[in-house]
């Protein structure tokens, strides 16, 4: 069982609820409770509907709940202004989304130091963590690349590298094989792999089964509800 007010948690979430106004009150997520232990590696799974991308959406600061409290690192999300959520999200996450995001305009290299840009490193410290990071991910021999020239495998570890840069505390990963082949999925999850095992506390949300077993528990979720947390050899 998780515990939901424990202080060295990465991640807690108490009692979340949140509502939309969609032509009438829409419950995303109805009293949720969820915590991340650090280093842990969990998995979200739920149909279409079920609240997992407006759980992504929280714990990254990019929402508020309308009841309820989501704590990063200790802080309450709710309780930030705009401005501290977005510190929040430059210091302390970093995003992997289905569809990259990468900056058109921007190399390899840069889209990897763009976080460390808000982070006020020096331009020299930026472009040597974001070179290091490149060819750990294989990507040597792209850091001049344009996204454009990049296959969907290479821009999505581009992606990886780049929530790496500046050593977030969360990695929070939506879809992240979803624009991929089969195989080239396989690929990212082992970079994601080699992220878990170096200490980075990772939440993945997926509907794929197979995708999900890579983490050590899958929570589903129903209707907003958190059904069952499945263990999969690490503990809740």
């Amino acid at each position: 069982m998780d515990t939901t007010t424990d202080p060295e948690s990465v991640v807690s979430l108490t009692g979340v609820r949140k509502e939309y106004e969609l032509g009438g009150t829409v419950t995303a997520l109805d009293g949720l409770d969820l915590t991340l232990a650090p280093g842990s590696y969990t998995a979200v799974m739920g149909p279409s509907g079920s609240g997992k991308s407006t759980l992504l959406n929280l714990v990254g600061a990019l929402d508020t709940p309308t009841a309820g409290t989501v704590r990063v690192d200790g802080v309450d999300v709710a309780e930030l202004s705009e401005r501290g959520r977005a510190q929040l999200r430059g210091t302390e996450i970093g995003f992997i989304f289905q569809t990259f995001n990468l900056m058109p305009r921007l190399t390899a290299t840069e889209n990897v130091a763009l976080p460390l840009v808000f982070a006020e490193w020096a331009r020299s410290e930026r472009t040597e963590r974001a070179e290091t990071l490149l060819k750990q991910v294989g990507l040597g021999d792209r850091l001049d690349h344009m996204p454009q020239e990049l296959s969907g495998g290479q821009r999505q570890r581009v992606a990886i590298a780049r929530a790496l840069a500046a050593e977030p505390a969360l990695v929070l990963a939506d879809e992240p094989t979803g624009n991929v082949d089969t195989e080239t999925g396989e690929e990212i999850m082992s970079l994601f792999a080699d992220a878990h095992a170096s200490g980075n506390t990772i939440l993945l949300v997926t509907h794929e089964r197979r995708i999900a077993e890579h983490a050590d528990r899958i929570v589903h979720v129903r209707d907003g509800v958190r059904e069952r947390t499945e263990s999969l050899g690490g503990a809740d």
